[in-house]
């Protein structure tokens, strides 16, 4: 669009503020909405007209939020029938074009479009500013009474009820997100506060006994709260790409228990009903890893035709022979795993090296939920 300094006659003298509730109802260059373009078509049958706009007045633009019997979709600002319309409270109207003292100059007027007759209300926020029109234009002369200008203002109004009602939606669901947030960091930081409660009672001497599993336990907590931290991390309420979200698990995973923990993931995405779950998962295999294996751990995630897989091997002694890991009871830490491989319909392997140099445990569970 070619650049211009805007004609100080047609700017309000609360164009500042007035572009500031612009961007408030962030309206301008959205998608077609079927409401605004049914009050376009209603508007040029009930005027009988070819042409009906909702216009949106930017700084150097006149943007058609909708444009009934027109193919553009924006117009310069200067000189435009909507910026002068805009400038006051009243419909603007123009019965005959080319004998008004305030279009004859105007290109649409004088040029091949032809433009005879322009009937525009203001778009009126609440508060007092003129977004832009709803207007009918024709390159006929006409005349218009009272009662179809009280049309035309009760159709702008269906657009302004519209504009408030998409406007109060978006609040609401930024208030919702903000609310979610603020209950998301106080999830994480009681869970965090419990994880330290049972450190601190692991290391009482009168729990000498139970130092190993209060430890564990505040081990499983702080778990937890990594991966809901992890889950969380960006403004995604939807399904996540594992190689971010494993990734930071992973890197975090590594700094607490001081070993190198290697991701090697495809470009799937972790369903937003399995996050917990995997993260869990893969918290407790490379823990139980770390105790029993040797570095470096690698953590693994692929999908194909449906079905994902999720393994972590390390390099250690490898499994008994008679080893089974749907009859192992042993340890707590298997035990959890196979509850959560069964929340997502997977099911827990576990595997021997070639060379007998290491284990893998892997889940096979659908990539989706069913």
């Amino acid at each position: 669009m070619v650049q211009f300094q805007v004609d100080p006659s047609i700017v309000s003298s609360n164009e500042t503020s007035r572009m500031a509730a612009v961007r408030r109802y962030d309206i301008l260059d959205t998608p077609p909405d079927g409401m605004f373009d049914r009050v376009t078509a209603i508007a040029a049958r009930r005027f009988d007209v070819p042409i009906a706009i909702v216009s949106i007045v930017d700084t150097d633009r006149i943007w058609f939020k909708s444009h009934h019997g027109v193919p553009i979709n924006q117009i310069d600002r200067e000189p435009g029938l909507c910026a002068s319309a805009i400038l006051g409270d009243d419909p603007y109207i123009l019965e005959n074009a080319a004998d008004d003292v305030r279009s004859l100059a105007n290109p649409l007027v004088a040029g091949e479009f032809g433009l005879r007759f322009y009937a525009a209300v203001p778009l009126r926020t609440l508060d007092g500013h003129n977004l832009g029109t709803l207007c009918i234009l024709d390159k006929e002369v006409r005349t218009i009474d009272q009662k179809q200008v009280d049309d035309l203002k009760d159709l702008a109004s269906i657009v302004m009820d519209h504009l408030e009602l998409r406007l109060s939606a978006q609040r609401a669901i930024a208030t919702s997100k903000m609310l979610s947030k603020e209950i998301d960091h106080r999830v994480m930081n009681s869970l965090q506060f419990v994880s330290s409660m049972l450190t601190m009672q692991g290391k009482s001497p009168r729990a000498s006994q139970a130092v190993t599993e209060l430890k564990d336990a505040a081990n499983r907590v702080a778990a937890v709260a990594r991966v809901h931290r992890h889950a969380y991390a960006q403004d995604v309420a939807g399904d996540l790409l594992a190689s971010e979200y494993l990734a930071r698990l992973c890197k975090d995973i590594s700094d607490i228990i001081s070993a190198p923990v290697q991701l090697v993931c495809g470009n799937g995405m972790i369903s937003h009903a399995f996050i917990q779950p995997i993260g869990l998962i893969v918290n407790e295999m490379v823990m139980n890893a770390a105790k029993h294996g040797v570095a470096p751990i690698t953590v693994s995630y692929h999908e194909q035709a449906g079905t994902a897989e999720l393994a972590v091997s390390d390099l250690g002694t490898g499994l008994p022979k008679d080893f089974d890991v749907a009859l192992s009871s042993d340890g707590l830490g298997m035990r959890v795993v196979r509850a959560l491989a069964g929340q997502i319909g997977g099911e827990l392997h576990a595997v021997n090296a070639e060379d007998r140099q290491g284990t893998r445990f892997s889940v096979k569970f659908p990539s989706a939920p069913t």
